[in-house]
């Protein structure tokens, strides 16, 4: 793995970890808020990934290795566009994976840019104003306690005071022409189930809808089922089940 930065178009530095093994295609995986390309969810998320194809795992502003602030999803768009032009010189295809907040700027990077190949969107919110975020209940404090206690992650989070305009995935979702596929968790405390269903609905793409029926949020589906989620993601990338071990 090698560790490059990349400068958007308003000058920030955006850090990523890039897994190179020679594929043709690159998948860029966009953690969602408090989340970094090095929490271990996704470093071993990426490691995943890398047997089968490149893997660009990237923090957005504010976050991480990037430099910044994070704007909740007004600004972290200019991050994303600055990955994907760096991965479409350099491959034949490119996916996008998103968890939560990155699922729902790969849902609105897909219908602004249309440049992308495939893409997955993992609890992603239909309307951020309307996120639940019930960070009392169980299924939100206990993964953070046991799966991920990261206080060098937590320290190097930096958010915007501002509270900025926001397109919101659900009013754009209908102009993305790849395929996309919808993955939730019933029991998510944070973006309700309803979120993705209502974006799964709007979509007139190609599209699949997955539903954990256990599942909780976004990189929580990774690491409580990471086989089912791992041959789910691969097989609608085109990667035959049966070659995940």
């Amino acid at each position: 793995m090698q560790e490059i930065f990349l400068v958007t178009d308003d000058n920030i530095k955006i850090g990523i970890n890039h897994y190179r093994n020679n594929f043709e295609e690159v998948l860029i995986i966009c953690p969602g808020w408090f989340m970094t390309k090095d929490s271990r969810a996704f470093k071993e998320m990426s490691v995943e990934f890398s047997m089968y194809m490149d893997v660009l795992a990237m923090d957005f502003r504010g976050h991480g290795r990037s430099s910044g602030f994070y704007t909740f999803m007004s600004k972290e768009t200019k991050d994303l566009r600055a990955v994907v032009d760096f991965a479409r010189k350099n491959y034949k295809k490119v996916y996008l994976l998103g968890f939560s907040l990155g699922g729902g700027l790969v849902l609105i990077h897909s219908a602004q840019e249309n440049n992308v190949d495939k893409v997955i969107a993992v609890s992603a919110p239909a309307d951020f104003y309307r996120i639940e975020n019930r960070m009392w209940h169980p299924d939100a404090w206990i993964p953070t306690l046991f799966k991920k206690f990261e206080p060098k992650r937590w320290v190097s989070v930096r958010p915007e005071p501002l509270l900025r305009k926001k397109l919101k995935p659900v009013d754009i979702v209908n102009k993305i022409v790849c395929p996309v596929l919808f993955v939730a968790g019933k029991n998510d405390p944070t973006v309700f189930e309803w979120h993705t269903r209502t974006l799964f609905n709007c979509a007139v793409c190609p599209k699949h809808y997955e539903l954990f029926e256990n599942g909780r949020h976004a990189e929580d589906l990774f690491m409580d089922e990471k086989e089912r989620f791992m041959t789910i993601c691969l097989d609608w990338l085109g990667v035959k089940v049966c070659e995940y071990v």
